[in-house]
């Protein structure tokens, strides 16, 4: 039997990267400044922690409205090809035929494969969605997801500069 195996959660890691980058060089850049300025590693802790507070929830907050735009944006264009497949339907079945034809089919398959689709309003929208727009639908949770996702990798990120003056006092 074979089994493939593929990496899906790659929003997850993208949302990772961007808080760890993140919290990795504004806690540093910080942390770097004041020890320049002060001799004491507790002011340096306290605004460093402010911050990597601060920065979290900035971008936790950027990646839940990134979500939310991502999903208005594929529920506007969900609503405006069931509107064109109403409204233009042997249009919309050209660029299903144009879609197969970048594949190499024959026209004949074309035709039949477009007329084979638009039978069914869903599956058409769909194919529609991923082929001719390249937009999958966002998961209901994404959102959400990806706002805790990038606020605790900040945190992590943050910590990673700023430990070394947990142990030192000056």
């Amino acid at each position: 039997m074979h089994h493939e195996h593929h990496l899906k959660s790659s929003d997850t890691i993208r949302d990772i990267v961007i808080g760890m980058s993140d919290g990795l060089t504004v806690p540093f850049a910080l942390a770097a400044g004041l020890s320049g300025a002060v001799n004491s590693s507790g002011i340096v802790v306290t605004a460093g922690i402010a911050e990597i507070v601060a920065g979290s929830i900035a971008m936790g907050l950027g990646g839940f409205l990134a979500g939310r735009t991502e999903a208005d944006h594929y529920n506007s264009e969900l609503k405006r090809e069931y509107e064109e497949i109403e409204r233009v339907p042997e249009q919309e079945k050209m660029e299903v035929k144009e879609v197969f034809a970048d594949f190499g089919l024959s026209v004949a398959l074309q035709d039949q494969i477009a007329d084979e689709m638009a039978k069914d309003k869903d599956k058409w929208v769909d194919f529609m969605m991923r082929y001719e727009l390249g937009l999958e639908k966002p998961e209901a949770n994404r959102a959400s997801q990806s706002a805790f996702t990038i606020g605790v990798s900040y945190i992590i990120g943050g910590i990673i500069p700023l430990s070394p003056y947990f142990f030192i006092a000056d």
